[in-house]
């Protein structure tokens, strides 16, 4: 490990520190989250108060323009021409008799009259809005903020109905800067016909999708209403200025919670460390005060059922009695670094222990697992080496096995498997099947062995669809002339079947447990012993 990456390893490793660290990126995260969820919620709102808004005033339109539609042709119905009494008394009938007309009008060359008796919003002048083959419209007359002011004029013949700004603002009060448009000439004019005009087209995407009502700006949001007349749309289009007020109150809800969310992560993270770092150093006091100890799980061979080796299996028991699993510790072990003096002491424990029964048998082998970091560097190549001198042992006695998670860069660990076995060393490849070695790494791979995980063991003749990987993987061992263990065997028809399959070798319950080193020595012996008891040779 480098020195920058040991000193990051230690900065890290703070216990506070990490804690900050997790409650900062957590806060950060959950924030940001909440921002988006925030922003999320008052956009939907706003959209689904802009629909509310659109449906009321539409069909406010739908009934304005049905009363100026049936006043107007009730007066180009009857006969009165001309400003007389009875014209005006027939002009301020209609609009008592319609609540949304404001305004009634006859004009033609010489003369106009208006029910409002002088005060007409009508310009005799201007040409209509739209020109339809029996109506005129004009929109929006007038500018003025006035409710009493004219917004719709409809006009048949000499006569003209209007409405006034009150009877649509009395549905929806818009905000500053929002607007009902009409748009006109197939989307390419939009007429105000309540508020300020507005900018035409609203933007890039105009106009939208037929089944697409809302469109949503980064400052404007612009809702079309359905209309039946396809001379015109209707458009309603307010401002988005009031988005920034509404998120600070969402935010000043989601701002305490974020925090005390990032303060429990923070406190687990705290406490996880710790425990982390108990445990780490409880680890190293035991490596220190012996309480590791070796274990042995034989491997026989299935036609002839002769131990030919076994598998070192560490084990930590407490002063207590109580066994520590692997599955907790050695982890914990890789990740602080402590993995090399475990797999160091693994090795120099079964050249003690077994040294003399290994040199007495040279056909037997002892099988060391190496993690990921062992794989990746030669050291343990020059461990074994001087271990081996010491105790007088053959390389080949010695095998070692890898897992196919342990295989991260497949390069380098290539270069440093050959290594191993230049010397003599055996080379397995453990739990195969559960990983990602694939066919073509491990063509590559100087790789002895293949022992299959004990979890395809379990699925023959029971699970249907894991049950063939066991055959494949024999199958495929057997292309590339490589020997298989089978691990995890319990019954005899598993041993029979493997068997039959090619396996050559297999160990698990059936065979025997997890012996230790006196055991052993007396499985492989038949209770013969070599030489006197050791004090450590007890499991």
């Amino acid at each position: 490990m480098s020195p920058a990456l040991a000193t990051l390893r230690r900065l890290l490793y703070r216990p506070w520190l990490l804690a900050t660290l997790a409650a900062t990126a957590s806060a950060t995260l959950l924030l940001l989250a909440s921002l988006g969820v925030a922003m999320h919620q008052v956009q939907q709102r706003e959209s689904a108060q802009m629909n509310a808004k659109g449906e009321r005033f539409l069909e406010r339109l739908e009934q304005i323009f049905g009363q100026l539609r049936e006043s107007v042709d009730a007066l180009q119905a009857q006969p009165l021409r001309g400003c007389s009494s009875a014209m005006q008394a027939a002009l301020q009938q209609v609009t008592f008799d319609n609540r949304f007309v404001f305004e009634a009008t006859y004009l033609d060359g010489t003369q106009s009259c208006s029910n409002r008796l002088g005060s007409s919003n009508f310009d005799p002048l201007r040409a209509p809005d739209i020109q339809g083959p029996t109506y005129s419209y004009w929109l929006n007359t007038t500018t003025e903020p006035d409710d009493n002011r004219a917004a719709l004029v409809l006009g048949r013949g000499h006569f003209r109905v209007s409405t006034s700004r009150g009877h649509l603002t009395d549905v929806v009060d818009l905000p500053p800067g929002g607007s009902l448009l009409v748009v006109l000439d197939h989307g390419a004019r939009a007429v105000p016909v309540l508020g300020p005009e507005q900018p035409w087209p609203p933007g890039d995407q105009w106009p939208p999708p037929p089944r697409v009502d809302l469109m949503e700006l980064p400052d404007r949001l612009v809702y079309r209403m359905p209309t039946k007349s396809p001379d015109y749309q209707l458009v309603l289009i307010t401002p988005r200025e009031s988005l920034s007020l509404k998120m600070n109150g969402v935010l000043w809800l989601l701002f305490p919670g974020s925090l005390l969310l990032a303060w429990c992560i923070g406190w687990l993270v705290l406490q996880l460390v710790r425990q982390s770092r108990s445990m780490s150093s409880e680890l190293q006091g035991a490596l220190r005060r012996g309480e590791m100890q070796v274990l042995y799980q034989p491997i026989f061979e299935l036609a002839s059922r002769r131990c030919v080796g076994a598998e070192a299996l560490v084990r930590w028991r407490r002063p207590d009695g109580t066994l520590t699993s692997p599955d907790l510790f050695i982890p914990l072990a890789e990740n602080t670094g402590q993995i090399r003096q475990i797999t160091d002491f693994v090795l120099q424990r079964v050249l003690e222990q077994l040294g003399q029964l290994l040199r007495a048998n040279r056909q037997l082998y002892i099988s060391v697992n190496l993690a990921a970091c062992d794989v990746m560097v030669p050291r343990i190549g020059r461990v074994a080496a001087r271990l081996l001198a010491l105790h007088h042992v053959s390389a080949s006695q010695i095998a070692f096995e890898v897992t196919e998670r342990g295989l991260i860069d497949v390069v380098v660990a290539r270069d440093n498997l050959q290594a191993l076995r230049a010397v003599g060393h055996q080379v397995l490849i453990d739990d195969f099947g559960t990983g990602y070695c694939s066919l073509a790494y491990l063509q590559t791979l100087p790789v002895d062995c293949l022992k299959i995980d004990k979890a395809f063991i379990d699925a023959l003749g029971h699970d249907a669809a894991s049950s063939g990987v066991a055959p494949h993987i024999i199958r495929m061992a057997h292309a590339l002339q490589l020997r298989v263990i089978a691990e995890g065997i319990e019954y005899e028809d598993q041993a029979l079947l493997l068997n039959s399959e090619g396996v050559n070798y297999g160990q698990g319950w059936l065979f025997a447990h997890p012996l230790s080193a006196r055991q052993f020595v007396e499985l492989v012996t038949r209770g013969r012993r070599l030489g006197p008891r050791r004090i450590d040779d007890e499991a």
